[in-house]
């Protein structure tokens, strides 16, 4: 991937990880818009970034999501990178009266809206690279995240068959697989021990830079890489019998 010089879509990106790609590619040259249910959250990232082009739309909704296809095909059809970078995470037992609808959430967030946008804007004529944005909880579950960690489980897989799908297009395919960082995903205060998404993005752009299409950082390094054995140890130090 060319790191200069593209339109790109960041969904998900007035916050976390998709905030820290739009401001590391907006220093790098490129026109970068981001798209998110919240219109407040959008105009404070703006705020912080004034070049940001900004579009509300709930993604959880089949309609919107062809509505910003649609918009992007009229108002910028010479988009090029595509980051489907949005995504939500429940922690729930499975005594929660909610927990139904929480996973249903989580799974047309997670796994419908990044399929659906995959396909609209692979009609793209300019479109060159496509970006999940997957986790290592793809690798090893928590299960305090029992929802969140399938869905980004079939996100994973998902993005090994596009890549061998797309191999002989004109669209390459990343993967980008964040650990745990310091964000709000899950709630606030949950993941304040991890690495910032500045350190993140730092490590995600010096491997973009070498050309990498599967990016780690941290311990998904070793979860992304490991066998039955070792992933098995991690997934018991991570989920502690009680």
């Amino acid at each position: 991937m060319q790191l200069s010089n593209n339109k790109i879509l960041i969904t998900g990106g007035a916050t976390g990880i998709g905030f820290g790609m739009a401001e590391r590619f907006i220093s790098e040259g490129n026109t970068v818009i981001i798209c998110g249910r919240r219109l407040d959250a959008l105009e404070e990232a703006v705020s912080k970034l004034p070049s940001l082009i900004i579009k509300q739309c709930d993604l959880e909704q089949e309609s919107e999501r062809e509505a910003l296809y649609h918009w992007i095909e009229e108002e910028h059809s010479d988009l090029n990178v595509l980051v489907n970078n949005a995504g939500i995470q429940n922690w729930m037992s499975l005594d929660d009266p909610e927990f139904f609808s929480k996973a249903r959430k989580e799974i047309t967030i997670n796994i419908e809206a990044p399929l659906h946008l995959t396909l609209l804007f692979k009609k793209l004529q300019s479109l060159s690279t496509i970006v999940n944005v997957t986790s290592g909880l793809a690798f090893v579950p928590l299960i305090k995240a029992p929802v969140y960690c399938a869905t980004k489980s079939f996100f994973h897989s998902f993005t090994l068959s596009l890549a061998r799908l797309l191999e002989n297009s004109n669209v390459e395919v990343i993967e980008i697989i964040p650990p745990a960082l310091n964000t709000d995903l899950g709630g606030k205060g949950i993941h304040d021990m991890w690495d910032s998404v500045d350190t993140f993005i730092d490590s995600v752009f010096v491997q973009l830079r070498e050309g990498k299409k599967s990016i780690s950082h941290g311990f998904t390094i070793a979860m992304s890489s490991a066998g039955k054995e070792t992933l098995d140890g991690i997934f018991n130090q991570m989920n502690p019998s009680t």
